[in-house]
């Protein structure tokens, strides 16, 4: 699993050409697509209006923006209400009326009312830069794709030892991983900054709402139909984001995920993939959690077995092989945290690159623990949306930068 997960890691940096081709490309030329931009927001009070004031700025001329309150949070209707009393013109709020609420369910009630050719998928406290639409827009012009991926980051990458670990995750799954996926024809998109045609989204029936991985269920079900996916990281264009406030957020958030693969993967709908290394990939990729669950139980027992039993001296070594790609995955970040610090002006101090390498057991501990709680509550069949609470900590960090 380390080796794998290195060698995808390291899929953007192989060659500088590769590394070049993971950026938006400059618009050329007038834009031609309007847009639906869908902004679900559940007891997001604190956060929601700084991000809908943040969309509107966009340079684009051809967007709205649909905000999904629940029927049942007073708090953040009154917020999003008062934004679209700001821009009439741009902002319109849709009401979920779903007794048990979800995003999926969140983003289906909006589908029906979104003009756009195109529509988008922001979370409540995301931080958009003002050009990302009309560099998407060039995208889908002169690529021809079906779904454009953008770049999220986490930012605030000092609010506590887990998410600078945290914030380097995200760095490799967006800026390299995506790539990866969508260039062999198999990709689980992201949660946001994720854009699909409109005719395309609704052909597909929208986002299923029984999973608890919406995204990456819709980015399978669209790989499977062979719709084209393009996946662009640049960190001008990247939408910032916050890292879980506490450890149990944390550890609910990624039981979420892990548990929406899991309905993925017995879905079954990978199968349809046309090629078997695509069908390799997604199978992999969709039993990750199960690996982890299984890592999780059995590496505390080879550690067991190696410090107080007998063991002969080549078994011993065989052990320990693990090491080795554990010691170069840690060099390997160490390396991209130096450069995330350098493409987000973040001053990356010698102490992070301690924290950085001591926590690296402390977090892989935490996800194999999620891990097991995901496969635990689906065995249960417990399906019920954890929500991850946001207070805009990126913001801080923002302004520390500037």
């Amino acid at each position: 699993m380390a080796g794998l997960t290195l060698w995808w890691q390291m899929h953007a940096w192989r060659t500088p050409e590769t590394l070049a081709a993971t950026r938006f490309k400059s618009p050329d030329g007038d834009v031609g697509l309007s847009f639906s931009l869908l902004v679900p927001a559940r007891h997001e009070q604190e956060v929601l209006e700084h991000t809908v004031h943040r969309l509107l700025r966009s340079s684009h001329g051809d967007f709205e923006i649909l905000v999904v309150v629940g029927h049942d949070d007073p708090e953040t209707t009154e917020v999003a209400e008062r934004v679209a009393e700001f821009a009439p013109d741009r902002v319109r709020v849709v009401t979920d009326t779903h007794e048990v609420k979800n995003k999926p369910k969140a983003l289906n009630t909006a589908l029906p009312h979104c003009r756009g050719d195109i529509v988008g998928v922001f979370d409540a406290e995301d931080q958009v830069h003002p050009e990302l639409l009309t560099h998407v827009d060039h995208a889908f012009l002169s690529t021809g794709a079906d779904v454009v991926q953008g770049g999220v980051q986490l930012i605030n990458f000092h609010s506590n030892w887990y998410s600078l670990r945290n914030c380097l995750e995200y760095f490799f799954w967006f800026r390299s991983r995506l790539h990866l996926h969508a260039q062999k024809g198999f990709i689980p998109l992201g949660g946001n900054t994720v854009f699909v045609r409109t005719d395309v989204l609704r052909e597909a029936g929208g986002w299923d709402e029984n999973c608890l991985a919406e995204d990456c269920d819709l980015g399978v079900r669209l790989s499977s139909k062979g719709k084209k996916v393009v996946v662009a990281y640049d960190s001008e264009m990247v939408t910032r984001e916050e890292t879980p406030g506490t450890l149990m957020s944390l550890l609910k958030q990624r039981t979420r995920w892990n548990q929406g693969f899991m309905q993925v993967y017995r879905k079954k709908d990978w199968r349809q993939l046309p090629g078997l290394g695509q069908r390799m990939l997604a199978r992999y990729t969709l039993m990750t959690p199960f690996l982890q669950a299984f890592s999780g139980v059995i590496i505390p027992l080879n550690v067991a077995v190696v410090l107080f039993l007998d063991v002969p001296v080549g078994i011993a070594v065989i052990t320990f092989l693990p090491a080795l790609t554990a010691t170069v995955t840690f060099v390997f970040e160490i390396v991209g945290l130096h450069d995330f610090g350098q493409q987000y002006g973040l001053r990356i101090r010698p102490v992070h690159y301690l924290k950085l390498i001591a926590g690296g057991p402390f977090y892989q501990l935490l996800l194999a623990g999620a891990a097991i709680r995901a496969v635990w509550r689906e065995q249960r069949g417990r399906s019920d949306w954890e929500l991850t609470r946001h207070v805009g900590a990126h913001l801080v960090v923002e302004e520390v930068a500037k």
